[in-house]
């Protein structure tokens, strides 16, 4: 009956796109910045702090702060601000403001928000069943997923050995539940296009993904273990798969999925999700999507958006509906949450002024970089940030931080001329990613250092990463950008 309901969605999709009933996005010419930030939750000691939801009735503002999947998370959304002029100044205040706040409101709870890809010191305990956040749905997800599976979920990861070690470290588990999901906190950065332009907006975020991971990566440590640079990207895939051994090998598709080509309209990627994937959280409306609009009303196409949700595309689209009026999103989720503030900021002006100038280019980048190259590119960037060699076209293997510097920048200051926004907004942002990139000195890597120059100086790895986290979170709170971090 689900999987009916949503070809009946595909199918009112279809028709609204064929029919223009988008066509109130070209009323709003100005592109709008959305935003959604993942807190880790920590005690005084830096140990996970499994308060979340007496933390959100502290804070008291359901409309910015809500659950996550771990009850040591805790979700930030930000109200959509304008790509023009200024406006990332006032979102950036607007951030601080709401930090100030929720922070002032939750100490007696011995809580404070985080923000990083993945908290050090996480252990595997910390990650079992009974730390689901009380949540139906969160519940309902867990047993699907297992359900799915048959079995328990394997971790398997290898890491990068951390400067001056030739020591590769692994992290191998199995574990009973889906709250390793939760130890991979992200920023996730919305955009809305016409339909039209949604093809070579996607096209672009895919062959963005490795350079934006390489440039922001800051999810180093799990369970003791130093493992990738931004190491969100294999624990989130291997948390969330619903597939045993079997289908693996059979070729199924993982929910945690790249893709494998590129596409030609928002519709190949609903297709493929309701043609590829099983439903998880199969809830069905009485709404018939193609009386709706037969009646002239916007179809909420319930079915579909619930389908869509479970299935993590690293881009991902997305179908909604503001102020009455349908709208398409790209979803941006390869990024980790922090270190700071500001450096959120500078992967959100890098990812929008870069994505912009790849969309609106002469001759599509994707028709020189294969797509298999592209996803390939978001491994080694997730693996060696800024120290990864990734393949761009027409420049060949290229160090990360030399292709930053190089390509994207120029790309990204063009972009958001494009936009609109002020040169001001230009320089602020996007001179923090310059200097970043200059320097070599992600989140990630300047936790790897720190951690290695404490072990040789003869702590074990629970006092260097202990020592490590009241460092970051001090320097998070300065609201200096990572790559000042001494």
């Amino acid at each position: 009956m689900f999987r009916s309901k949503v070809r009946d969605c595909m199918k009112a999709l279809e028709r609204m796109l064929r029919e223009d009933v988008f066509v109130d996005v070209h009323s709003s010419p100005e592109p709008h910045l959305g935003m959604e930030i993942e807190f880790n939750l920590v005690r005084d000691d830096m140990s996970p702090a499994m308060s979340n939801l007496e933390v959100l009735q502290a804070i008291d503002d359901h409309a910015v702060f809500q659950t996550e999947l771990g009850q040591f998370n805790v979700e930030m959304n930000v109200e959509p601000r304008r790509l023009t002029g200024d406006e990332p100044f006032e979102l950036e205040d607007s951030l601080r403001s709401s930090l100030r706040r929720a922070d002032d409101r939750m100490h007696r709870h011995d809580a404070q928000l985080v923000m990083i890809g993945m908290l050090p010191t996480l252990e595997l305990d910390d990650l079992e069943l009974g730390r689901i956040t009380a949540n139906p749905r969160y519940e309902a997800l867990n047993d699907q997923i297992f359900a799915a599976r048959g079995e328990d979920i394997e971790l398997d990861l290898d890491g990068v050995p951390l400067p001056g070690s030739d020591v590769v470290e692994t992290l191998r588990a199995d574990m009973n539940s889906v709250v390793p999901e939760a130890a991979c906190t992200s920023l996730q950065l919305h955009l809305r296009v016409a339909p039209e332009d949604f093809a070579t907006h996607w096209n672009a975020a895919q062959c963005l993904a490795g350079a934006q991971v390489a440039l922001a990566a800051n999810s180093p440590f799990l369970a003791g273990k130093a493992l990738w640079h931004e190491s969100r990207i294999p624990l989130f895939a291997q948390a969330t798969d619903t597939r045993p051994l079997e289908l693996r090998n059979q070729g199924v598709r993982p929910r945690v999925w790249f893709g494998e080509r590129w596409i030609d309209s928002a519709l190949d990627l609903f297709e493929e999700n309701s043609r590829y994937f099983t439903a998880l959280l199969p809830e069905i409306s009485d709404v018939d999507p193609m009386a709706e609009l037969d009646a002239g009303r916007v179809p909420e196409l319930r079915e579909l958006q619930m389908h869509n949700g479970t299935i993590y595309r690293w881009n991902r689209p997305v179908y909604d509906i503001s102020d009455g009026h349908p709208h398409l999103r790209v979803e941006n989720r390869v990024l980790p949450a922090g270190p700071t503030v500001l450096d959120t900021m500078a992967n959100a002006a890098f990812y929008y002024g870069t994505l912009r100038a790849l969309a609106d280019a002469d001759e599509p980048l994707w028709r020189d970089l294969s797509f298999d190259a592209a996803e390939r590119n978001l491994v080694l960037g997730a693996k060696f940030g800024l120290d990864a060699k990734l393949y761009w076209p027409r420049t060949g293997w290229v160090g990360a931080d030399e292709l930053v510097l190089r390509c994207l920048l120029p790309l990204a200051h063009k972009g958001l001329d494009a936009y609109g926004l002020s040169a001001a907004v230009r320089d602020r942002y996007l001179g923090i990613v310059e200097r970043r990139a200059s320097s070599r000195q992600t989140g990630a890597a300047w936790q790897r250092r720190q951690v290695a120059r404490r072990e040789a100086a003869g702590e074990d790895r629970r006092v260097a990463l202990l020592g490590m986290m009241q460092d970051y979170v001090q320097n998070m709170r300065t609201g200096t950008p990572v790559h000042e971090w001494e």
